[in-house]
């Protein structure tokens, strides 16, 4: 980044949005062709085929109601602990975990959760058969019920942590604990205050990624496939079967069941909407009442421990079932715990697990390295040039966050045949990126604009470069939240799933594609040692991005925290 480049740079927040956006539109355009027969028979005998298929209405009840209702849970929960929790331990707990939460793809959560709560599960097995008298796994649905509350736990213990995260980067730039303190000093409980007083200010800024777990949780694959209903599976897990169905006839199906997967996508934002103007006017409502709510924070204090004790212990014990599992000898039904260790599972897979182990590296690293070159090339044409996001550029940068993957992959993956890009590491990679970048950009965006831009004006007047500036200063000065986007986009592409098994063909196997493939197999051994390296890999990304900085700045006191 020289001054001599300050024309290409300026020019890279549209390069940026370019390669994001992009795909995105033409995957779409690619999925609408096939599905309304264009190019070969023009007509709708694809949605006739969908509509012929028995399961669509289940499937769409499915995905509508589980992407509502964890969206909902999720939101609530989030909301509970930023209001009631700030300054306890569970707070602090909480915010300690939140990175070692995010970094755990969705398989793996849903792998873990599915380990713990199926009918041979832990949770069986720590009361039986001292509480429950079940000598052999009980003949309970606990697992893909046919309402989809497994699909919905899951997906609930997964979004906690990203809302939380979006919502503390946006809570600074409201002005919080003035706003509480004004509250309570006017007579306000504390849930009351914080609702009437800080809600509106922090749900402006977090509007986008709660849309964005809308729409993921609406088409969630790889979490719907372990967790959720079967006989039908929901619209979006169906889609992806269709796709990778051999016979091209069910293409057009798939692509119908895309567009109508997107429909009901855009139905449900647009429905949220309406939700959030009347939640707006029932709120100016309460305010006008003057109801203070001094009694809630009693009743909903257990609430916030309670729900983020059980997302903390779902994940976590979930995950500690998978590693003993990988290790587990002979483990019989109702024994707590494995009678014998061994290695052999891992010894036996060690061959399959180094080749997927280096792959699913190789897409990660290439992926979050390109990412976060293009944020920070986005942040310091904002540093330099005096840029600022317009709303419509953040909204086209949550685009394929909000779009579902289902709406336009099929379409990538019509578009990566006709070029004989398919199954190859390359095409998977440059597919990730498309995910990658809206991550990497906001984990790192707000910690670069709040860098002290006196520092650079300092450096200026003794005549450094704005190129010397970013090398010397602002890049040192903000390794570890660098290093973190870089994890965060690495974190992102070692959960890809749809992505990697469409653009991939079935030829470019990665760890999350062949631990969701296994899941069906009830080898729990086997498929702990990839969840578990899946697991690994992100973990790991994260100690390197808090060990790096206190290695380089050891020497160096006030650099330490930076």
């Amino acid at each position: 980044m020289t001054a001599a480049g300050g024309g290409l740079l300026r020019q890279a927040p549209r390069l940026t949005l370019l390669l994001v956006t992009g795909p995105v539109l033409a995957g779409v355009a690619g999925t609408v062709a096939p599905a309304f027969g264009l190019g070969e028979r023009p007509g709708l005998d694809a949605f006739r085929a969908l509509a012929g298929w028995p399961g669509l209405g289940a499937a769409v009840r499915l995905s509508v109601t589980t992407g509502l209702v964890s969206t909902v849970l999720a939101l609530g929960l989030t909301l509970l602990i930023l209001a009631l929790l700030p300054g306890s331990r569970a707070f602090r707990a909480t915010l300690r975990l939140l990175s070692p939460l995010l970094s755990v793809p969705h398989a793996a959560v849903a792998l873990g959760l599915a380990f713990l709560i199926a009918p041979s599960g832990w949770i069986a097995r720590a009361l039986s058969p001292w509480a429950t008298g079940w000598t052999e796994p009980p003949d309970l649905l606990t697992l893909n019920d046919p309402w989809g509350l497994a699909l919905v736990a899951g997906l609930v213990a997964k979004e906690v942590p990203f809302l939380l995260l979006m919502s503390l980067a946006a809570l600074p730039q409201t002005d919080a604990a003035r706003r509480t303190v004004l509250a309570a000093s006017l007579g306000y409980g504390r849930m009351a205050g914080w609702v009437f007083g800080v809600l509106p200010a922090l749900y402006r800024q977090i509007r986008l990624p709660v849309y964005a777990v809308l729409a993921y949780s609406m088409t969630a694959v790889e979490m719907a496939m372990i967790l959720g209903p079967t006989r039908p599976p929901t619209l979006s897990v169906q889609v992806a079967l269709w796709m990778a169905d051999p016979a091209l006839a069910e293409r057009g199906r798939a692509a119908a069941a895309a567009l109508l997967q997107l429909g009901l996508v855009a139905a449900a934002l647009a429905g949220w909407c309406a939700a959030e103007v009347a939640a707006r006017r029932l709120l100016v409502a309460g305010a006008v009442a003057g109801l203070r709510g001094a009694r809630l924070d009693a009743l909903l204090r257990p609430l916030a421990l309670g729900g983020a004790g059980l997302v903390v212990a779902a994940v976590g014990l979930g995950l500690g079932g998978l590693a003993l599992w990988s290790v587990a000898g002979l483990w019989s039904f109702p024994d707590a715990l494995p009678s014998a260790f061994s290695l052999r599972t891992w010894a036996a897979a060690a061959p399959d697990l180094a080749g997927r182990t280096v792959l699913t590296l190789g897409i990660a690293a290439a992926t979050a390295g390109i990412a976060l070159a293009l944020a920070l090339a986005c942040l310091e044409a904002e540093a330099r040039h005096g840029l600022r996001p317009s709303p419509a550029a953040m909204a086209a940068l949550y685009l394929p966050l909000i779009v579902p993957q289902v709406a336009f992959l099929p379409g990538l993956q019509v578009a990566a045949l006709g070029l004989g890009l398919d199954g190859s590491a390359v095409a998977v990679a440059a597919v990730h990126l498309v995910f990658v970048l809206p991550y990497v950009f906001l984990s790192l965006s707000a910690p670069y604009r709040a860098w002290d831009g006196r520092i650079a004006t300092a450096a200026a007047t003794l005549g450094a470069t704005p190129g010397r500036i970013f090398w010397r200063l602002r890049l040192p000065m903000l390794l570890r939240p660098v290093l973190t986007a870089l994890a965060v986009g690495a974190a992102v592409s070692v959960g890809q799933y749809l992505p990697t098994l469409l653009i991939g063909g079935g030829r470019v196997a990665t760890l999350t594609t062949e631990a969701v493939a296994l899941a069906s197999g009830g080898n729990r051994r086997i498929v702990g040692t990839y969840a578990l390296l899946q697991m690994v890999l992100p973990a790991a990304g994260f100690a390197l991005a808090l060990m790096l900085p206190a290695l380089a700045f050891r020497h160096r006191r006030g650099m330490a925290a930076a």
